[in-house]
This record gives C-alpha cells, sequence and structure tokens, in this order.
C-alpha cells in the first residue's frame, strides 16, 4: 500500500489537511525528545541519557527513486498534541561501541504511541539496522554505514489512522525545509507499512537518503539547513480522521496548481516549489 502526505491550514477554528498518497510503497531542527522525557521534565525526575556519541555520518541527497502521488483529504483530531514524538541519533557502529561500552542495549525497532507503531530504519535490501542506548535512557543511536542508502519504515499494528511528520538532519522530508510539528506528514492507515525512502523531489520523485561524510549532507549544503543538526532522524505521529478517497480524482500538485514545464516561463517565479530543493555544494 502506501505513504501519504499532509498540507494544513487554518480554517473554521479547526486545522484541515490536504495528504497526498505515495503510490507503490508498502502500505521526517531534529523533533522534541520522547514524551517519557517531556513527562520527567514536567516531574522533576532525572532521565538517564545515554553519553554523548559525536556523529560521524550525515544524510546526503542521494539518486532519483520513482514514487508517484495522488491526494486525499484528512483532517488532525488534535493538532497541537502530538500521540508520539521520538528521535534516533546516528553514527557509524564503533563510535557508538566506543561511547558506550559493554552496557549498551542492542535493538532493531522502536515502538512509539504504545506499541500502536513499529518504527525501525532499514538498509537497501530491508535488512533493519541496529539501535543501541544504555539501560533506563531515552537517547537512542543508530548505526549506519557510509555509503549505504537506507529507508524509514513504520507499521501501524492498530485500527488508528496515524500522520508520520519526519525529519533527517533537522530537515523535513517533505519539503527540505526546517523541522516543525506543524508541518505535513505521510499517512499511515490500519496494518499497514509506510517507507520513507528520501526527500521527495516532486510528485513522482524522491532523493534517496544516503549515509555520508558530515560535509556532504543534504542539510549542510541547503540554505533551510544547520549543520548543527547533522545525524538525528526525528518522528512524530497524529491521530488524524481520512475523508473517503475519490478514487477519480485527478492528480495535481500539493500548492493545487497544475504542474507546469519546469524549464518554462513562470507568473510567481519567486515562489518555491513545495517539495525539497536539491543541494548546493560549496566545492
Amino acid at each position: 500500500m502506501s505513504p501519504v502526505v499532509s498540507f494544513w491550514r487554518a480554517g473554521s477554528g479547526m486545522l484541515l489537511g490536504v495528504l497526498l498518497l505515495v503510490a507503490g510503497l508498502a502500505g521526517c531542527g531534529a523533533l522534541p525528545s520522547t514524551q517519557d522525557a517531556m513527562q520527567a521534565a514536567q516531574t522533576g525526575s532525572a532521565v538517564p541519557r545515554t553519553p554523548r556519541v559525536e556523529s560521524t555520518l550525515g544524510t546526503q541527497w542521494g539518486e532519483g527513486r520513482e514514487s508517484a502521488t495522488r491526494t486525499v483529504e484528512a483532517a488532525r483530531l488534535h493538532p497541537d498534541r502530538p500521540r508520539a514524538v521520538a528521535q534516533l541519533r546516528y553514527s557509524d557502529e564503533a563510535s557508538i561501541r566506543r561511547a558506550l561500552g559493554r552496557s549498551s542495549d542492542r535493538q532493531l525497532s522502536m515502538q512509539l504511541a504504545e506499541g500502536d507503531v513499529e518504527w525501525s530504519v532499514q538498509d537497501g535490501q530491508g535488512r533493519p539496522l541496529p539501535i543501541f542506548s544504555t539501560p533506563g535512557a531515552q537517547d537512542h543511536q543508530l548505526a549506519g554505514r557510509h555509503g549505504e542508502r537506507y529507508e524509514l519504515v513504520y507499521t501501524n499494528r492498530s485500527q488508528r489512522h496515524y500522520e508520520v511528520v519526519a525529519t533527517v538532519d533537522g530537515l523535513d522530508v517533505l519539503t527540505g525545509q526546517s523541522g516543525s510539528l506543524r508541518n505535513a506528514g505521510y499517512l499511515l492507515r490500519p496494518d499497514e507499512t509506510l517507507r520513507i525512502e528520501g526527500f521527495r523531489k516532486s510528485q513522482r520523485e524522491v532523493a534517496s537518503f544516503r549515509f555520508a561524510s558530515k560535509e556532504r549532507a543534504y542539510a549542510a549544503n541547503t540554505p533551510a539547513g544547520d549543520a548543527r543538526n547533522v545525524g538525528v532522524i526525528g518522528a512524530a505521529l497524529f491521530d488524524v480522521r481520512v475523508a473517503e478517497p475519490d478514487p477519480d480524482r485527478s492528480r495535481r500538485t500539493t500548492s493545487g496548481q497544475e504542474s507546469g514545464d519546469p524549464g518554462g516561463p513562470s507568473a510567481f517565479p519567486a515562489d518555491g516549489g513545495p517539495f525539497a530543493p536539491p543541494p548546493q555544494y560549496r566545492r
């Protein structure tokens, strides 16, 4: 089945969304830490933290992969209250093991929204990458390998509809702009698996996620990026109500305008597109 993207606008006292359904798939600064960490801050209790791991990797703008979209409508049930918020820091495995020592736990996925959704990061062959942490800590460290392609994979084990807002290196995976809980996300339907393969270039294509040096990271080579955020992946879940999609609804761009010739004349040349722009390498 497929993932979905939501674009929100204020109206009639509620937030409404248009979600882009991505066909052909299985069925996001860093977002805030987990809800447990936020609750601990409110109560004043101490939250064990994983020893700091200095990231040696970033995520590069990789090769294009076909990923077509169509639109459906949905609305967040609680626009200002995500059901779950989590993040993964990433580096090479040797650096992680040196920092955490022998006491680290190794797992292959994370549970979000009290187990409703299982989140893993998989390589190009569909194998989960290891996630390390120390007992009781909230920080999790993902082990990547330089040059390897990866995907963000979310499996919904509930009967709820969720919107997944994802960031990589502090950038929204849909727009390439700074990550925010107000941004749009992908739709995750009940009993389905969502695979986010890269930064969205258009309604038909994404740029693959590939581990690279921090200097080659997309966030270090685009105006919206901040090199200080390189090395972290964020995910937030929102409960959504999905309108019955119209199977005959025509394809369109996320702004509601028809796609035109990207090389042709434009009446509004200063307006950027709704998707991520390519990187601008300095050298």
